[in-house]
């Protein structure tokens, strides 16, 4: 055999090789679970006759509020639902705008291909929660979302008591948030969208105007999706 034809051979064998591993592990990185935030404590436990240790992650507590509709609105809501979160006030003169324009593209984009016609993610809730919620009143949330044309079906946007919304943000989200005592540019909020899973643990933090960050919001939504159903269907009766 010439090495012309050796080469040929070599070639046909090693290029499959090459792309087979490739596609494996772009495959397997693009679907890695997004990970968890905000440890509590570190439990210590026997199993199969081995000490290991398991971490307790932060859970978002429960609160009520209210939402643009008028509607009492508590944690038992999004039972089951995978959320997307952030912070805003309609009086924000900077990047509120663009962070609900922003949001309402992902609520957009992330649609159920099981559903005929109305194609909205029930899986999914979105959740804006409002830093100014002296004067963000319901009808002023009900003109943001008119505004935005924000589909209620599985977005909320709330007001209510401000020591709630202030430690959901600052003690159990871990975001910056500062009330400016009224100035609108004094109000200081996180430009982050927060990625809660159905079983109320972080699992990410993304830039809302960074186009890459929400790219990977997107990707790990879906993720969080598929944890759900495996987790339902790998659960053993008890």
């Amino acid at each position: 055999m010439s090495k012309k034809a050796f080469y040929a051979v070599l070639m046909v064998l090693i290029v499959p090789l090459i792309c087979y591993f490739a596609l494996k592990y772009y495959s397997e990185s693009a679907l890695q679970m997004p990970g968890h935030y905000i440890p509590d404590s570190v439990a210590t436990m026997v199993k199969n006759g081995k000490q290991v240790n398991d971490t307790l992650w932060h859970k978002l507590p429960d609160f009520k509020l209210t939402n643009q509709l008028g509607e009492a609105v508590t944690l038992d809501k999004y039972k089951n639902k995978v959320i997307i979160a952030d912070f805003f006030f309609t009086h924000c003169p900077t990047i509120c705008p663009p962070l609900t324009r922003n949001m309402k593209n992902l609520q957009e984009s992330i649609t159920n291909a099981q559903r005929v016609g109305d194609k909205t993610n029930l899986f999914i809730q979105f959740v804006s929660f409002s830093i100014d919620p002296e004067r963000d009143s319901v009808p002023r949330l009900k003109q943001w979302a008119d505004k935005f044309q924000i589909n209620p079906e599985n977005w909320d946007l709330l007001t209510g008591d401000k020591k709630t919304i202030y430690d959901l943000a600052l003690n159990h989200l871990k975001l910056a948030v500062m009330d400016g005592k009224g100035v609108d540019e004094d109000f200081i909020h996180s430009d982050m969208f927060v990625l809660i899973d159905s079983s109320r643990n972080i699992r990410g933090y993304y830039r809302g105007l960074d186009d890459a960050s929400l790219k990977q919001l997107s990707r790990d939504v879906v993720m969080l999706t598929l944890e759900k159903t495996i987790t339902k269907r790998t659960k053993t009766p008890g």
